[in-house]
């Protein structure tokens, strides 16, 4: 493991080279502060279902509404909300990031090109390889726990904006200013989780995990 500044870090997992302005689909996890059941609990809504349920506490029914909101608060990104699920202590969701003037071709004031969003640069172009793809299980819980181990534990983005940090920034920054204007209870974890979702099965099976998130919180990875 690298030491930065004489502390030990966790190397970076992101895409070397990958722009993250760039359209495509994210998968994306957002845990709270220490793990805490802020967002509330699962429930049985009776006593013979198969099923649970989310009872979403305040601060829950307010982060599944500021996500809601995301596209709306950003037209010029060509954003759509996928699948998404909030839990007791973390939040899962599917974004796409559509073309828009940001991740179309430019050049720099000097000259220089920036980025392509060409069909050939899409995060779930054959270019781009999962090593740790080759060795999941068949389980949805399990291929998500392989990818959970992959993500990126140290998103820092910088002063940048109009890519995925300043959204999932915008995102956190509201929730927590809900939480301060009603004087709830509430902290984010300073990191979040992302991955790009190269292709459709893997968009599928990520989809199908988040669907059933609920039901299979005993075996959630994140829940303690």
């Amino acid at each position: 493991m690298e030491k930065f500044q004489g502390k030990y870090r966790i190397p970076s997992a992101r895409l070397l080279n990958w722009n993250y302005a760039s359209r495509g689909m994210y998968f994306v996890t957002l845990c709270t502060q220490d793990r805490t059941h802020y967002f509330g609990h699962i429930i049985k809504p009776a006593a013979d279902s198969r099923h649970f349920e989310m009872n979403l506490s305040e601060i829950g029914i307010a982060a599944e509404s500021e996500w809601i909101k995301t596209p709306g608060l950003r037209p010029d990104m060509n954003l759509t909300l996928g699948e998404y699920q909030v839990m007791p202590n973390h939040f899962h969701a599917i974004l796409i990031i559509g073309e828009n003037q940001f991740n179309t071709n430019r050049t720099n004031e000097n000259g220089s090109a920036t980025f392509n969003s060409s069909e050939a640069d899409m995060p779930f172009a054959s270019g781009f390889d999962i090593p740790f793809m080759e060795s999941i299980s068949e389980s949805d819980t399990q291929f998500i726990s392989a990818l959970e181990n992959n993500m990126i534990r140290n998103n820092t983005f910088g002063p940048q904006s109009k890519n995925l940090g300043s959204i999932m920034r915008g995102f956190k920054s509201a929730v927590k200013m809900y939480a301060l204007d009603h004087n709830i209870e509430f902290g984010w974890q300073p990191r979040f989780y992302d991955h790009i979702i190269r292709n459709d099965d893997e968009y599928a099976r990520i989809a199908n995990y988040i669907r059933n998130n609920v039901d299979n919180w005993g075996k959630d990875t994140f829940r303690h």
